[in-house]
């Protein structure tokens, strides 16, 4: 799989998926967003995957947010494709842990709060600066952010986008851990490696579940959907009743699940 704006890296069960626009501060554009989704999808469908990381290249920018883009030429019938992301970081039935590696501002703050954990290097820096730069995330970015961090300190961050050191970011819920910048990537993988050593049916059913209380019907779907392709299609009962069926006959009660 060939991408211009990422790096995606497969090794021992984790996907690593790192924006490579160090000069332009790793913001994404419209390019940058319609890869991340596809490296999440194939994260999402890659059976020899369970862990995704999230960063961005070099030392000094996570992600600084997503560039002014003219709209002439997009087609207003869909969503802005950084959407799909979010809702791709949120639902994939697989942990994403991002590695904070510096200025992680506007978008790029929302995509780490949309991970499923966050660790920062010491030189880590957070901001939404939306309402200085005639923006705002009033979705995702607002939601999710009250969420990691309370109410108070969640509009704190979006009316008066103030800058947030790595310790800041940690005494208020909006990162996991802090660590020197050369551990970063060690302490992620440390990380990873713990969650493959989990089960991943417990694992995705958490998500889920912590997915399906924002996502509605959506959300529900997703848990019945994945209940239905683990657990019950696997069950007597499945299994009698679409015999019953392909055989047109009547269904043998007796060979239900008690």
């Amino acid at each position: 799989m060939s991408f211009e704006d990422l790096r995606v890296d497969h090794d021992g069960g984790i996907a690593t998926i790192t924006i490579n626009r160090p000069d332009k501060g790793n913001m994404f554009r419209r390019k940058t967003t319609l890869e991340l989704a596809e490296a999440l999808r194939s994260l999402r469908d890659d059976p020899e995957l369970r862990v995704g990381i999230l960063t961005g290249a070099g030392d000094r920018f996570f992600c600084i947010g997503g560039e002014h883009e003219p709209f002439e030429g997009y087609d207003h019938s869909v969503v802005l494709p950084i959407v799909d992301v979010y809702e791709l970081l949120d639902t994939i039935p697989k942990p994403v842990v991002a590695a904070v590696n510096g200025f992680a501002v506007g978008g790029g703050n929302v995509l780490h709060t949309m991970c499923d954990l966050s660790v920062a290097s010491e030189n880590a820096v957070f901001r939404q600066v939306g309402p200085m730069v005639g923006s705002y995330d009033a979705g995702f970015g607002t939601w999710y952010l009250e969420e990691a961090i309370g109410r108070k300190r969640a509009k704190e961050l979006w009316y008066l986008n103030h800058k947030y050191s790595a310790e800041q970011a940690l005494a208020i819920g909006l990162v996991n851990e802090v660590v020197p910048q050369e551990r970063l990537m060690e302490r992620v993988r440390e990380l990873a490696g713990e969650m493959i050593s989990r089960g991943p049916h417990a694992l995705a059913a958490l998500k889920t579940a912590f997915a399906g209380r924002h996502l509605g019907v959506l959300g529900q779907a997703r848990m019945a959907h994945d209940l239905l392709l683990t657990q019950y299609l696997r069950t007597q009962e499945a299994k009698e009743l679409s015999a019953a069926f392909s055989e047109r006959r009547p269904p043998d009660s007796d060979r239900f699940n008690r």
